[in-house]
């Protein structure tokens, strides 16, 4: 009986240790764990996966750019960590990413679905976007999916694709083609080169592409507003969602959402077909004969060469021999004083007209107060290199009296207009001035920069994609499956 007690206090004491041992084991498994967003602050590094485009992220004269990047970048600052941003070369490539050692989250202007939501996790909306079938400005324009006369092509794998599937109920024999590769930028580009004849792109896209390609119009669209967001593996804790939501609130409230929106927006509204069709015969016949020198001039004094070309022309038209009845000549429209005051000898000179102009433009950057942030520094350089710098303080003033801010470019541009008012020129030292000139000035290089830009990632992607495009034709396809085999 004794024997048998000692055995059982054995086992007993036993089970006790291996119990105590897995509570133990348990216990340290659970305090070393770590939730995923204090993964990332202890690696002191933000993964996000992208696709390069103009509205997500490209580099340029200024550096990392891009939408997408630039609200990534405020992201993993709020975190304190380092944005590291990795480009896939298709649609199809970065959402099979997500949640991989390559990024955490995607965020490439990626519209939120239903079948999407099977198998991802999105974000709080941030935009919102309308899907539009576009077609060459010229050919006949198609009243409905019914009536399509020509090839159309959308990108594979995305929303696109799935509204025109759903659209297959009502018009059952419409028939497109998919691209893995394309990008929507690069689909307008084929289309105002009658490549193809329709394709889909998301609103926004439209909007920032179209003065690029102008002969690209607007035809229906084939959805109400779609939201966009980023998106996150379902297989995540939720607490990087979680911040990343939170961080979209703050951003939003803060009205930094909007600034970014409006920079993204804003050569939009000068969209002009006939400025468009004119800018793009002088970019073929006359920019290549300036480039290298906007490149030079501009790394010499720290600029970007797009915009040194852009001011240029807005001024001359990149014309070296331009003169105008005031006195001011040559490819920067210099005066007479400015060209004295830079040490230029001969302003019909291309160089030194350029270099004039640029070295003017670095010093008035210099003069203006150092707590003036980009980009609305170099928005007020450009306003004071055309209306003067004197002319500019009055306006600052003029916007502070009004209670808003003086170191704002969207602020002061409501008051420079108020400059050719006498009842608020008199009040300041400078007097009358043409105010909504430097307005109209600095939109008009805005648009001309962006331009320019834009045209530049567009020549560097056809230089990157002059293989065929690999195809799919697709109809009546059934979108079964709630995983990434559905894209």
């Amino acid at each position: 009986m004794r024997g048998l007690s000692n055995r059982a206090r054995r086992i007993r004491n036993r089970i006790l240790l291996i119990l105590s041992a897995s509570v133990f084991l348990l216990y340290v498994t659970s305090a070393s764990r770590i939730s995923d967003l204090e993964q990332i602050q202890t690696s002191g590094e933000l993964h996000v996966l992208t696709i390069d485009g103009p509205t997500t992220y490209y580099e340029d004269g200024r550096g990392k750019n891009g939408f997408e990047y630039l609200l990534a970048k405020a992201f993993a600052d709020s975190l304190g960590v380092e944005l590291v941003m990795k480009s896939k070369p298709t649609l199809h490539a970065m959402l099979l990413s997500i949640g991989g050692p390559e990024g955490s989250f995607a965020a490439a202007n990626i519209t939120q679905t239903e079948d999407r939501n099977q198998w991802l996790q999105f974000s709080d909306p941030y935009l919102d976007v309308t899907q539009h079938l576009v077609y060459r400005r010229g050919s006949s324009r198609p009243r409905s999916l019914n009536n399509l006369n020509g090839t159309l092509l959308v990108i594979k794998g995305s929303s696109h694709s799935e509204r025109l599937n759903y659209w297959t109920k009502d018009y059952p024999n419409l028939v497109w083609q998919e691209d893995d590769s394309a990008e929507m930028s690069e689909l307008m580009r084929m289309v105002h080169n009658k490549e193809i004849t329709y394709s889909v792109v998301d609103s926004l896209a439209y909007l920032v592409s179209r003065h690029i390609y102008p002969q690209v119009r607007r035809a229906l669209d084939i959805s109400d507003s779609q939201p966009v967001a980023w998106a996150f593996p379902t297989h995540g804790d939720g607490t990087l969602l979680k911040a990343a939501n939170q961080f979209l609130h703050k951003y939003s409230a803060s009205g930094k959402l909007d600034v970014l929106k409006d920079e993204l927006l804003a050569h939009t509204e000068n969209f002009s077909v006939a400025d468009s069709q004119r800018l793009r015969e002088l970019v073929k016949q006359r920019l290549p004969d300036y480039q290298a020198l906007f490149e030079k001039t501009a790394n010499q004094f720290n600029f970007d060469w797009h915009l040194l070309a852009a001011v240029a022309y807005q001024e001359s038209h990149w014309n070296p021999k331009a003169r105008s009845p005031t006195g001011v000549r040559g490819l920067m429209m210099l005066t007479l004083g400015t060209a004295h005051e830079m040490k230029i000898k001969n302003r019909l000179d291309p160089l030194q007209s350029l270099q004039g102009g640029a070295a003017y433009l670095a010093k008035l950057k210099t003069r203006l107060p150092k707590r003036i942030a980009e980009p609305d520094r170099t928005f007020m350089t450009l306003a004071a290199y055309n209306v003067g710098m004197g002319h500019l303080e009055d306006a600052r003033i003029l916007t502070e009296r009004g209670g808003q801010n003086p170191d704002l470019w969207a602020d002061v541009r409501q008051y420079l207009p108020l400059l050719s008012n006498k009842q608020y020129y008199s009040t300041l030292k400078h007097g009358y001035a043409r105010g909504k000139e430097p307005v109209v000035y600095v939109d008009n290089i805005q648009y001309y920069t962006r331009y320019l830009q834009l045209n530049s990632l567009s020549l560097q992607r056809e230089s990157e994609t002059s293989r065929e495009p690999t195809t799919e034709t697709s109809k009546n396809t059934d979108w079964e499956g709630s995983g990434p085999s559905s894209l």
